[in-house]
């Protein structure tokens, strides 16, 4: 039938009594996931720190409908104390059984539907889609009652120059920034790099997450990760887009500098994290090291498709979006920002606004990294999606309101606290992935950590960006 079991093998003593109760993960040829304990820590009354023990017997048992394999199950049997320089004796035995389930269905036994598909799910999104209605409420009063009529007035072209005159000596408020708001923002090559890596991270998402729920993507292996490769590659054209068109506008001068960095950024950011984790389970003689071939694929697909289609997305943008459209004149002289009380700072306003986008994705947050690092296979993307759409939802109000309350606060320098108000989910997403750490697992050893906080960090750069753009 072609199946293989990979062995599950010690590669040194002292990397196993630290990482005892780690879950392996073996995969049959026909994609079925295969778990099972190496060891486990068991409580000794004679020491406070328990006594590690190895599974030294496994029992496989094999479900087959005539020619395919539809389930494959491994239990482990006769614990044996760990010693230092001790040599054991791994035993496996294999017992086949017919089964009727046909192969189109052989996923539904790892799919977890009280799990994924409890009440509190339902009332997560619930609860999230109550809290864009009360936002998009606050937002439109805002824009709608207050900002409208004043915008009109600067709109107006027959007003003669004494109305006009008396119209701005009333003037408070974000009104009185009207002639600074425009002016370019500092570290404007980053800036838009950053926007233009949000706007492509947006779409990555959304397309993965559409194909997953079209192709049931948790079927094939490693497909969610060969489809985010591959669509993060050929999306590369729209960060390069949204990037040139805004440095364009705001007058950039360094077009070499911005589309390298926009090319480059999050891909060189992935691969540090990347090569530090590969560097680890490398010394450690994990599996989990990626092989060597996998890392040249990668680099080519970014060489040869990402960044040409990065470049290129660069120079249309300037050309087709990167003409200035500001409705009102930047003054030559910037106007002093005055001093205002705590609450109304740039970095008070940026932690704040993180907080409604990361309670909307609170509860999928927790089911997202169940999946991940408890072994559980993630299969609803409709949820997904939902919550998606309502967190860009959210990140655009909070984002709304956050820069009225700091022009409000005659503080003209609105680009980089817009982004990082949104970008601060991400922040908080980290703090809970600490709290996760400690209470929903029982991972230790720097092999592990390392593992955990590296990934997240890496996702957590992603969400962050993804959130900054809106």
């Amino acid at each position: 039938m072609g199946y293989f079991v990979r062995a599950l093998t010690l590669s040194s003593l002292p990397f196993f009594s630290c990482h005892v109760s780690a879950l392996r993960n073996a995969e049959s040829s026909d994609d079925l996931p295969l778990w099972g304990f190496v060891g486990e820590l068991h409580p000794d009354r004679n020491s406070d720190n328990g006594k590690h023990v190895l599974y030294t017997h496994k029992n496989i048992i094999i479900k087959y409908n005539k020619d395919q394999i539809i389930h494959v199950n491994l239990t482990q049997e006769s614990p044996k104390p760990l010693e230092a320089g001790r040599i054991f004796a791994l035993t496996y035995s294999i017992k086949w059984i017919p089964t009727n389930v046909t192969f189109a269905r052989r996923f539904d036994v790892y799919l977890d539907y009280p799990f994924f598909e409890h009440q509190i799910h339902w009332f997560s999104v619930f609860n999230s889609f109550m809290m864009v209605i009360f936002l998009t409420g606050l937002v439109s009063m805002i824009l709608m009652r207050t900002l409208r009529n004043d915008y009109a007035k600067y709109a107006r072209e027959d007003d003669d120059l004494e109305t006009l005159e008396r119209d701005v000596s009333e003037e408070s408020g974000w009104k009185l920034v009207h002639g600074d708001v425009f002016r370019p923002p500092y570290n404007l090559v980053l800036l838009s790099a950053v926007v233009g890596t949000g706007a492509q991270l947006a779409l990555l998402v959304l397309l993965v997450i559409l194909l997953a729920i079209v192709g049931t993507l948790y079927v094939g292996r490693g497909a969610i990760v060969t489809t985010f490769i591959l669509c993060y590659a050929f999306t590369s054209f729209i960060s390069g887009y949204v990037s040139g068109g805004m440095y364009s506008r705001n007058g950039g001068k360094s077009w070499i500098k911005s589309m390298i960095l926009t090319a480059c950024l999050f891909p060189f950011m992935c691969f540090g994290i990347g090569f530090i984790l590969n560097t680890v389970a490398i010394f450690y003689g994990s599996l989990a090291a990626i092989p060597f071939g996998t890392m040249v694929v990668v680099f080519v697909i970014w060489a040869f498709i990402s960044f040409p289609l990065a470049l290129l997305g660069t120079v249309v943008g300037r050309n087709w979006s990167g003409a200035p459209n500001n409705p009102c004149r930047v003054k030559t002289i910037p106007r002093p920002i005055p001093e205002k009380k705590w609450y109304l700072t740039p970095s008070v306003v940026s932690l704040m606004g993180g907080l409604l986008p990361f309670g909307s994705i609170f509860i999928e947050m927790y089911f997202i990294f169940t999946s991940f690092w408890n072994y559980k296979v993630y299969y609803v993307y409709g949820f997904m999606l939902l919550v998606f759409l309502i967190l860009i939802i959210v990140t655009v109000c909070v984002t709304i309101v956050g820069t009225y309350f700091l022009l409000n606060a005659e503080n003209y320098h609105w680009q980089w606290t817009s982004f990082f108000s949104a970008a601060s989910t991400a922040v908080y997403v980290y703090l809970y992935s600490v709290y996760y750490y400690h209470v929903k697992t029982k991972m230790s050893g720097f092999f592990q950590t390392s593992f955990y906080f590296g990934y997240t960090l890496m996702f957590c750069l992603g969400l962050g960006i993804l959130c900054g753009e809106f």
